[in-house]
């Protein structure tokens, strides 16, 4: 298992590193963190760390994701259901938007003090991931856009060009932990990546994410800036901080060896 896997990631912090992904019990089966340190975007990190690697699958994970004790295993088991269906699989995400506009997966958001998404009972076709964990099967031939700008929008991007190419993209239940911190808003990059994403795709439009519509108007865009800042407060209140340690939250959501589940 430690040659069919690797974890990668696009880092900016020693110490949200240290505190969530590097603890990861994964990381001490053997399996290695390749690291991609202040890259210009999530595109450009990402596809070096493919050009970087050789394992036949590559999970791409934002440096506050914590793995729980077992995730590994379980993969391999969420993969082999994956495979029934479609053999030639492209995408596995720990959270995504199901066709219907559903949220699928369960993750533990530290900035929403929760956890969200159904909990799939087999794996379920989507239109778009949370960046937050991607997992790719190397032998699809998927890289990252390079034209696309900054930090968002790129798991919209990569499961609409799977799409494209007749590659499933899937939610699974890969339990895991989101250690991030509060957003207050919607910031310029966010719309810079929209609206690169809204021209790229406009023969596909629309797209759901995990936050936005992405429409040929932009309407949707114009109403979820609005909605950020006035619900601002409300969200701080939700949030939890990320004092605990990545292991206590995995525990208190009864995640202790996601193996046995396997």
């Amino acid at each position: 298992m430690p040659d069919r896997f690797v974890v990668a990631a696009a880092c900016a912090s020693v110490d949200i590193l240290a505190d969530n992904l590097s603890r990861s019990p994964l990381l001490r089966n053997g399996i290695r963190l390749h690291e991609e340190w202040n890259a210009p975007s999530a595109a450009r990190a990402y596809n070096r760390a493919l050009d970087a690697t050789t394992a036949p699958v590559v999970i791409f994970a934002h440096q506050d994701v914590y793995f729980p004790a077992g995730w590994e295993r379980l993969l391999a088991a969420r993969i082999a259901e994956v495979e029934a269906r479609d053999p030639g699989w492209g995408l596995i995400g720990v959270f995504g938007v199901g066709l219907d506009g559903a949220h699928i997966g369960p993750v533990w958001s530290s900035s929403l003090g929760m956890i969200v998404g159904r909990v799939p009972m087999a794996p379920v076709p989507v239109q778009s991931f949370d960046e937050m964990v991607i997992v790719l099967n190397r032998a699809s031939g998927l890289r990252f856009d390079e034209t696309l700008p900054g930090w968002h929008m790129y798991g919209t991007d990569i499961v609409t060009q799977a799409r494209a190419r007749g590659l499933g993209a899937w939610a699974v239940g890969l339990p895991c932990i989101h250690n991030d911190r509060f957003h207050e808003a919607l910031g310029p990059d966010y719309v810079e990546c929209y609206r690169a994403v809204q021209r790229k795709w406009a023969a596909r439009l629309p797209l759901l994410t995990p936050i936005t519509k992405i429409s040929r108007s932009g309407l949707h865009l114009r109403r979820d800036l609005w909605r950020a800042r006035q619900s601002a407060g409300f969200r701080a209140g939700m949030a939890v901080g990320t004092e605990m340690a990545a292991e206590d939250l995995a525990r208190r959501c009864g995640w202790l060896d996601l193996g046995a589940t396997a």
